[in-house]
């Protein structure tokens, strides 16, 4: 059956009340690669309940139940099979800091169908408050393969500026070959990234890393190297998954900063536009250690971030696969922070 716009957008909301506990908060960021090297005081800050900060990405998993793709599905006027359906952007924006045990009342509701003439966009948004007001807000990109061609809206599309120059930082992760089997007890069964009969259903050779556990290896990557590990300076957070990737690959992450004009990332388009520009590659090269900054900025620039209280901003990153000739992973991919 395909998807019934109308219907799916006069829907009225789903709300439902989610829990977490420092647990939950420690098996995510050990899903995102937190934790090694095992003995860094930066690394036991994701891990350790005396001094345990939560990651803002954390917000995408939060509850443990079915991620935004999946809750999407289940929305009237969406009926539509699991294997040609991709995750194609995500948004988040933090309006204060998550805390490692909470509560929160969440307002799911499809808040636009686009028609993209040989897919469809399902844009999910969601809405989460606990008893002090507003924790976050995030906006899940769903690609629906075979539902376009109807005439209906073909939504925005702003390309981004062209990432110019040389990045001021680069840094490569090394993703687990268990990354999915291990980030999926985060909630997100879905069988795309573990089962591999199912994954050559959809069309890959093998399962492939959840797009969301490659998004929140990437904020980690620029909290830890941009903002000294200050995970409440995050205020907005938006990319479009340009590519999968595979565990046992290599993240090369490109980092410019500021991200525009002031600092600000106004260039940057929407999670969903295409921008051949982001997908410039590279040429690889072996994979640095774990966690090394490998090329591109000062020395300097590096070592001291803004301060606690300084330098708002953004920065604008782009993310390739280094064992596949730098295949896109995640472009149009801004941070903001405070």
């Amino acid at each position: 059956m395909p998807i019934d716009a109308a219907a799916a957008l006069a829907a009225p909301p789903r709300t439902g009340t989610i829990s977490w506990s420092p647990g939950d908060v420690q098996l995510y960021h050990l899903g995102v690669g937190a934790g090694r090297p095992a003995t860094d005081p930066g690394e036991l800050r994701y891990v350790l309940e005396d001094r345990l900060h939560v990651l803002p990405s954390f917000a995408t998993v939060a509850g443990r139940g079915e991620p935004g793709v999946i809750r999407a599905l289940s929305m009237p006027g969406v009926h539509v099979d699991l294997a040609r359906v991709l995750h194609a952007g995500q948004s988040l924006t933090v309006h204060r800091a998550i805390p490692a045990r909470g509560t929160a009342r969440v307002t799911d509701r499809i808040a636009a169908v686009h028609d993209r003439g040989g897919a469809a966009v399902l844009v999910l948004r969601t809405e989460a408050a606990d008893a002090d007001g507003p924790l976050w807000s995030e906006e899940a990109r769903i690609h629906v393969r075979g539902e376009g061609g109807r005439g209906g809206d073909p939504g925005p599309r702003r390309p981004a500026a062209p990432l110019a120059g040389q990045p001021d930082l680069t840094v490569e992760r090394a993703i687990r070959e268990d990354q999915a089997l291990l980030y999926r007890l985060s909630g997100d069964r879905n069988p795309l990234h573990a089962d591999p009969g199912f994954a050559r259903r959809a069309g890959f050779g093998r399962p492939v890393l959840h797009g969301l556990c490659t998004y929140g290896m990437v904020l980690k990557a620029v909290v830890d190297t941009r903002l000294g590990g200050e995970v409440t300076r995050v205020e907005e957070y938006r990319t479009r998954f340009a590519g999968v990737v595979y565990p046992g690959e290599t993240l090369r992450i490109r980092m410019w900063h500021p991200a525009g004009p002031a600092g600000t990332a106004d260039t940057a388009g929407p999670a969903d536009a295409p921008d051949p520009a982001d997908t410039a590659a590279r040429p690889a090269g072996s994979a640095a250690p774990e966690g090394r900054s490998i090329a591109d900025g000062s020395a300097a620039h590096r070592a001291a971030p803004c301060g606690p209280s300084a330098c708002p901003g953004s920065v604008r990153v782009a993310v390739t696969a280094v064992e596949r000739d730098d295949a896109p992973v995640l472009a149009d991919t801004v941070v903001r922070y405070r």
